[in-house]
């Protein structure tokens, strides 16, 4: 989850069944965790309401992917009076390190972080602090269980790109892609924590490029020690001719609304010039923006939830929140949770979230709405940009079976920022209509034993890419059989 919180464990009381999909079961003492392996997806027909069909995910999994990418630091800044960042389509200024395709760092692609942030351990490894290029002014980071203190550095470079930049010897020996912001000032961990803070690539920057998550594709790297792993994630100039083009589109906002510019508030120091006395965020009217969606809709049993606009798009989130005014609305008793999730904060602490199956998640999109079905939840108030707390986060476990793009923008005179989806297509679906069925065992019965050269060639019936229509195809449309 965001602002340095993770999922630890996931808990299903005795006596409460998860409905989900496929699942296994590690046996514990007097619990389950239930780690799913994966997602239904099918396609409904539009009831008599009038809305277009929708693409609806069966059981979404409780936890869903993280968005790893690789990030550089440089020393690229501005004179000391001023104070905005600015969006750069390559790398500029100096390494701050002599190699830096070893020196990266793994970090999050994080819309419902505020500022960037690097964790102490990261920060050094990164050369941060060898250049002197942090200050002694300190931010607050807010998290579930509390809050710690990190330092604000100096305006610096940071630049990122996905996975797939990293070679199988685990060096980020091509960074020609790279993108990323100039004269920034960033949050470091002071190395204090219990747990030290994970480093995270927010808003500030998601506002000015267009993210590509390739779920399709998932990449696992080594690096410092450890594996990770997660989607094809690239990040690119908003208009570049490389970003795909989906045809359902979900609106966005970035809110509060008003922002104009990604900047630091300064300070005079000693010597009379100015450094960063906060990181840099979206400022305008109001501070700290980020990306809301603009309408959901929640079911469960006799009560619904409609027309909600207060929920955050955080692709940092791995699990869907509710809200206690969205859990009233939908009937939720706390005390009587269908599982619990044990969340650990930046304070190194953990607490017990109580967890809910809901029936229904509709989201508004221009296409085709987007819906899942029997959708875990857990109920948490997270504080909103706007004041008080927001309706929930809009989590990653609801995307984890969609290829989608990220569009920025909210700014004064940007775009409003969107995301454009479609579904994973489906090994065996030669159909395309989003099940596996009698319609494509006929599909493939009347492409059977053909080849490309053949007037009965069905390219999307050649399941394993053999140039044949055989038994191995055949293999591949039974195991996904629905």
């Amino acid at each position: 989850m965001s602002g340095g919180a993770k999922i630890k464990a996931i808990e299903w009381p005795n006596g409460k069944k998860v409905p989900l999909s496929h699942e296994k079961t590690v046996k514990k003492p007097k619990k389950a965790l239930i780690l799913t392996e994966s997602v239904q997806r099918k396609k409904i027909a539009a009831e008599a309401t009038g809305f277009a069909i929708a693409n609806v995910i069966d059981s979404p999994a409780v936890d869903g992917f993280v968005p790893w990418i690789a990030v550089s630091v440089t020393d690229a800044r501005l004179d000391s009076d001023v104070f905005e960042a600015v969006a750069e389509d390559t790398i500029t200024g100096n390494d701050l390190t002599s190699t830096p395709e070893s020196d990266y760092i793994i970090g999050i692609y994080d819309t419902g972080a505020s500022a960037h942030v690097m964790g102490n351990a990261a920060a050094m490894g990164a050369g941060i602090f060898d250049a002197g290029l942090t200050t002694l002014n300190e931010a607050v980071v807010s998290g579930v269980t509390g809050e710690t203190s990190a330092w604000i550095s100096q305006p610096i470079g940071i630049f990122i790109d996905g996975l797939g930049a990293i070679d199988q010897d685990g060096l980020l020996w091509d960074r020609s892609n790279m993108v990323g912001q100039s004269n920034v000032a960033i949050m470091v961990g002071q190395g204090l924590e219990p747990v030290d803070l994970p480093t995270a690539i927010g808003s500030p920057l998601s506002t000015y490029f267009t993210a590509v998550f390739n779920n399709e594709t998932q990449i696992t790297v080594y690096h410092g020690g450890s594996d990770f792993n997660g989607p094809d994630i690239r990040i690119y100039p908003q208009d570049d001719s490389r970003i795909p083009i989906y045809d359902n589109t979900i609106p966005l906002e970035l809110r509060p609304l008003g922002a104009s510019s990604v900047q630091y508030i300064p300070i005079i120091t000693d010597e009379f010039d100015f450094e960063p006395g906060s990181p840099s965020v979206i400022t305008g009217t109001s501070s700290q923006s980020v990306f809301f969606v603009a309408s959901v809709d929640m079911y469960r049993g006799i009560h619904s939830a409609i027309d909600k606009t207060r929920f955050m798009f955080d692709t940092g989130a791995q699990i869907t929140v509710i809200g206690s005014r969205i859990g009233a609305r939908l009937g939720i008793n706390p005390d009587d949770p269908n599982f619990e999730v044990e969340i650990q904060g930046v304070t190194g602490e953990t607490i017990m979230a109580p967890g809910f199956i809901i029936d229904k998640i509709d989201i508004p999109a221009l296409g085709e709405w987007l819906s899942a079905t029997n959708v875990p939840v857990v109920l948490l108030d997270v504080p909103s940009p706007e004041g008080g707390t927001a309706d929930g986060i809009i989590g990653m476990n609801l995307f984890s079976d969609l290829n989608f793009v990220l569009r920025g923008g909210g700014l004064f005179l940007q775009d409003d920022p969107m995301v454009e989806y479609q579904p994973i297509p489906m090994a065996g679906d030669i159909t395309g209509d989003g099940i596996i069925d009698w319609a494509d065992m006929q599909a493939m019965g009347e492409a059977w034993l053909a080849t490309p050269q053949s007037p009965n060639w069905n390219a999307g019936a050649d399941l394993v890419s053999n140039d044949i229509i055989d038994f191995r195809d055949f293999a591949v449309l039974a195991a996904n059989w629905e």
